[in-house]
């Protein structure tokens, strides 16, 4: 017919634009030239990573949907969110360095007289529908248009849960940089970040903002937001140095041997942003427990006794079978078990991690009871011990 469209091209109407874009043109040949691009897909460290619930479908349905566990697994009351303003966040840090954790993996982080938003999430959903998918659990502690001027916004991966379209959207009128794995640059382009405004970085690779510098090193994890994942975009951990000044955020991860090679590459941290969230015995390759979190967060250190762990990828939406609460008991008892520095603060409050820690176990007072076990790590004689977290957190039997 005159003047109609090829199919092709009507299908490409009807897509979503939070699926983004796909890497194409020299951006898609120099992912082919990666040295971690094989066989058609990024490789992950340590070896192939389950990135589909591992048994039957029919398996994990019944325990994610199970209708005695689900109410574990949201809070019973309202999460107590900081009410931050500009004025919390607008002098400069006493000690250079400041950490505001936002919700689930979104942290804006001080560093050295420069800011850096990790992870943004502003949306009420993550999910590319506005009707359907993981709802946020507390709302965001402060409109992003009230955070102030950020110079570099980091993205550790394409999932809907850590990339948000409306919330890059909102960022792409502003002048920030973002710093993102190799590939993820299509999606941000597809929504109006203009192509000079990125840092686009394999593994290893780094890009100096102002005075820092920002290295996106390896993680155990995967891609994908369309309907077939095609595993083009990389993902990855982030190792940020100023002058005074190091922190590290986790992004998704399974454990793996080379936070040792990380830290002996760029640390020893002052803060390490750690995902302790949304894992399960269905896909143990792709998500750390608690447990792996700090000795992730203790490979990482090297030994050195001053870094502080801020537990990340919990309390704000629903990904996994676990208990709402469970992420904060479990980091609790395993800093406790390591002798370790934890901040646990609410979302939006600011800390300093050479300051005043907030430590206060404040899900408490919000969650149900939780009574799996948490398996602490095995002693130095490698007898296998195990502590009960057996807390009737509301007050109820």
């Amino acid at each position: 017919m005159s003047g109609s469209r090829p199919l092709s091209s009507g299908l490409r109407a009807l897509r979503p634009a939070a699926f983004g874009a796909d890497p194409s043109g020299e951006r898609l040949a120099r992912i082919r030239r990666s040295p971690h691009f094989k066989d058609g897909v990024f490789q992950n460290p340590g070896g192939v990573a389950r990135t589909r619930p591992s048994g039957s479908t029919l398996d994990f349905a019944k325990v994610f949907f199970d209708k005695d566990e689900r109410p574990r697994r949201a809070p019973r009351g309202t999460v107590p969110v900081h009410p931050t303003t500009l004025a919390d966040i607008a002098a400069p840090p006493a000690t250079g360095l400041r950490v505001t954790w936002m919700g689930h993996s979104g942290v804006l982080a001080e560093i050295d007289g420069r800011r850096v938003l990790f992870d943004p999430v502003w949306g009420a959903r993550c999910s590319p529908f506005s009707f359907v998918g993981p709802r946020r659990l507390h709302p965001v502690p402060l409109p992003l248009a009230a955070l102030g001027p950020v110079d570099v916004v980091v993205i550790s991966h394409d999932h809907y849960d850590h990339l948000d379209m409306p919330t890059i959207k909102a960022l792409a009128g502003t002048d920030t940089l973002f710093a993102v794995p190799l590939g993820v640059g299509a999606h941000l382009e597809h929504w109006g970040v203009s192509a000079t405004r990125l840092r686009e970085l394999d593994w290893h690779e780094e890009t100096r903002v102002g005075g820092l510098t920002l290295t996106a090193t390896p993680a155990r994890h995967f891609c994908g937001r369309g309907l077939r994942n095609t595993q083009h975009t990389l993902w990855a951990s982030w190792a940020v140095a100023g002058e005074e000044h190091r922190i590290y955020h986790s992004g998704d991860t399974g454990y793996f041997e080379g936070f040792k090679d990380i830290g002996a590459a760029h640390g020893p941290f002052d803060v390490t942003m750690i995902q302790v969230g949304a894992y399960s015995e269905f896909w143990p390759d792709i998500h750390m427990t608690p447990e792996e979190g700090m000795r992730a967060h203790l490979d990482l250190q090297g030994g050195a006794p001053h870094g502080v762990l801020l537990p990340i990828h919990w309390g704000t939406f629903n990904l996994a079978p676990h208990a709402w609460a469970e992420p904060g008991e479990w980091t609790l008892a395993a800093a406790e078990e390591a002798g370790q520095a934890v901040a646990f603060p609410r979302p939006g409050e600011p800390f300093e991690p050479r300051g005043k820690l907030p430590v206060e176990a404040w899900w408490r007072a919000v969650s149900g009871p939780i009574a799996r076990p948490w398996h602490r790590p095995r002693s130095a004689q490698g007898a296998a011990e195990t502590s009960r977290v057996d807390l009737d957190l509301a007050g109820e039997r």
